[in-house]
């Protein structure tokens, strides 16, 4: 099967139409319309700098739901103590939400850059456009003021599409990740995309689904309204202050 390319004026094609390992089709643009265009059909850009982007819709699709969350018996303790010290103006650990996008973004670049990163420039430009648009959004964990973890994805109505984590600190990603199932609980979000099947994701309780059940899922939960954002700080046990 020849590869689609797509002109900046032509619409996407139908993820129906993705070769065995989820390639949909490539191109140059790479802009907040085309991303907007993508995820609402279930597809993402993933590509090494310097080539076309290229957009994947695989199948399976690994795909956490949140009230299947797992977390490991020291990760729980860790998560109580947060949550017992949260209110303290002293507490050694908080997580926020949108208080340090292009941080984050810059982060996850990092953490990768010396086996590679998909992470571009262009990249970390376009989805803090996304974020400045509402669309994007991260989680941050502060370690005694210092940024020491956290993530970043897109919502669309009632789906969340994970991109990328890191963590300077042992469990930081995962606190993170922990304030945001709690939070997308609270909204109605029931579903976090990771996109490619690993074992690390597996061991959080996501799994793999075929492709038709995830745009099932996503055709419905796109039209749904977004909730609102908080912009500050996120607390376990306790409805954000939106």
């Amino acid at each position: 099967m020849s590869l689609v390319w797509v002109a900046p004026d032509q619409a996407l094609p139908s993820p129906e139409h993705a070769s065995p390992e989820g390639l949909v089709a490539a191109g140059l643009d790479l802009s907040v319309p085309r991303l907007l265009e993508a995820y609402s059909q279930g597809m993402f850009p993933w590509y090494s700098p310097g080539d076309p982007v290229l957009w994947w819709s695989p199948d399976p699709r690994m795909v956490l739901e949140v009230d299947q969350f797992k977390i490991s018996r020291s990760l729980g303790k860790k998560l109580r103590q947060i949550a017992r010290q949260q209110d303290q103006d002293d507490a050694p650990i908080r997580v926020t939400c949108d208080l340090a996008f292009e941080q984050v973004i810059g982060q996850c670049a990092a953490q990768r850059s010396a086996t590679g990163t998909w992470i571009s420039p262009d990249i970390k430009q376009v989805y803090t456009d996304l974020h400045h648009s509402g669309y994007a959004h991260s989680v941050e964990t502060w370690m005694d003021g210092k940024l020491v973890g956290g993530l970043y994805g897109v919502n669309l109505g009632r789906f969340f599409f994970g991109e990328s984590m890191f963590a300077l600190q042992t469990d930081a990603s995962k606190i993170a990740l922990a304030h945001l199932v709690e939070f997308l609980k609270f909204a109605g979000i029931p579903y976090i995309d990771c996109q490619q099947e690993t074992s690390h994701l597996a061991s959080l309780g996501a799994s793999p689904i075929p492709r038709k059940d995830f745009m099932a899922a996503l055709t419905w939960a796109k039209d749904q309204p977004s909730p609102v954002w908080p912009r500050g700080a996120l607390q376990l046990g306790l409805p954000p202050a939106c």
